[in-house]
């Protein structure tokens, strides 16, 4: 089949999922899913608007079927849909109502293998059982985790002829990497649904589909272990604190100028007040582009100055981040070396040497360790541990993207309460 291109739309209000839906038909979008999140949220009537509004267009209700398939593909069908989902990982029963229930219909049946443990397997026992289409789906989650569909979506182009259709993070720089790995169907969603101009992203991801081509974007792709300073450097603190449901931050340390930005690795210090000779021994231990974190009791006097920035700056420390005092603050702030702080005062203590590096240290009211990531700005400092680094930078990316969306609607003259349907979404 020539390929198609299939935006879905995993919002979770109608208005805005419209809205995105015309514009993505007006850059070239050849099929509409209504995502599994608009169909929990708006119900069956999410399919209904959609189908008045696009009487000619393709329209596939994602609704994840698990059980009691003939009433599920029945209920979407009669509401407009040509295309339903139903999951691979239901039982053999169930995809058989659907395929049935399909026939009668009218409607073709795409078997999602999301959570399916051998999807090949699977995917021949599916084709056997009378599906249309078969979709390799690698979730939003397993995004996350720097995971992407292509491996899988390779070996089922080998091991079945029914059309596949891939989703997972597929932007305008993978869209053609899908088409050459066997796909018919390019699922997009939020490489549209989150772009600034969802026309002109569409436009992109099917000009590179056309031409088997590679466009650019900085955004919609998702980092390994080995990205996530890159990614860091992309985001806020407020994104990366949203990601980890509104947590992560250190409580009471300030930056000390302004337009001030530092993202790295936790070299850790434990010293006793005001004795900055561990701190400044640390220097020697960080490697290019790690942050020193000093937890100093929360207390003066200053156990980091100008000298030490110089030394800092020397070895490429990317910054400095104490729960104590500092000094020398003009002379810091004109190096625009990234400081963040608790206290500010000039007298300094003495290089006792008391103390630890690289153990686990308390700033800010919440646990450091050596190795933990460090993210700081304007708005204070948030820590993502090294254990979970990777997922959670990429969903303070996907943060990001949402925001850039959000903010382009109010631009057009909404607010944000009415972008988000605030009264609507309060809590009961």
């Amino acid at each position: 089949m020539k390929p198609v291109l299939q935006l879905a739309l995993d919002y979770v209000d109608l208005k805005r999922a419209v809205k995105c839906a015309k514009a993505g038909v007006a850059g070239g979008v050849d099929w509409l899913e209504v995502g599994t999140p608009l169909i929990k949220s708006e119900g069956i009537q999410a399919v209904r608007e959609l189908r008045g509004l696009f009487p000619h267009m393709t329209i596939i209700a994602d609704m994840k079927i698990m059980d009691a398939g003939r009433i599920e593909v029945e209920t979407a069908a009669k509401a407009g849909a040509n295309l339903i989902d139903v999951l691979g990982a239901a039982s053999d029963a169930t995809i058989r109502e659907c395929i049935l229930a399909g026939k009668n219909y009218g409607a073709r049946i795409v078997v999602d293998l999301i959570a399916v443990k051998d999807p090949v397997h699977r995917a021949k026992q599916i084709e056997d059982l009378g599906a249309d289409y078969i979709a390799v789906h690698c979730s939003i989650d397993e995004q996350m985790e720097g995971k992407d569909p292509f491996d899988t979506l390779r070996r089922l182009a080998e091991a079945v002829s029914l059309p596949l259709g891939v989703a997972g993070g597929v932007n305008s720089e993978t869209a053609s990497r899908a088409l050459e790995a066997g796909a018919s169907i390019v699922i997009v969603g939020g490489a549209i649904t989150k772009a600034v101009d969802p026309s002109e992203a569409a436009k992109n991801i099917k000009k590179a589909m056309d031409e088997r081509i590679s466009v650019s974007t900085s955004l919609f792709k998702r980092g390994s272990e080995a990205e996530v300073r890159s990614v860091l450097e992309q985001v806020s603190t407020a994104n990366l604190s949203d990601a980890l449901h509104r947590g992560g931050v250190l409580q009471g340390i300030r930056p000390l100028f302004q337009g001030i930005r530092m993202a790295g690795r936790a070299v850790t210090v434990r010293t006793y007040p005001g004795d900055w000779a561990k701190p400044v021994e640390a220097i020697d231990i960080a490697e290019k582009g790690d942050v020193i974190v000093v937890d100093a009791g929360g207390v003066g006097p200053a156990i980091w100055g100008e000298l030490a920035t110089h030394s800092a700056r020397q070895r490429g420390v990317a910054g400095i981040v104490i729960d104590g005092a500092i000094r020398d603050t003009y002379d810091i702030a004109r190096m625009k070396f990234p400081a963040f702080t608790r206290l500010i005062m000039p007298n300094a203590g003495e290089p006792k040497g008391f103390g630890e590096i690289g153990v686990p240290v308390t700033v800010g009211n919440r646990r450091v360790e050596s190795g933990d990531w460090i993210l700081g700005d304007d708005d204070g400092i948030v820590v993502l541990p090294k254990s979970m680094a990777t997922e959670y930078a990429n969903r303070s990316m996907d943060v990001l993207e949402r925001e850039n969306r959000i903010r382009e609607e109010i631009k057009d003259g909404s607010t944000l309460s009415k972008v988000t349907e605030l009264l609507r979404w309060e809590k009961k």
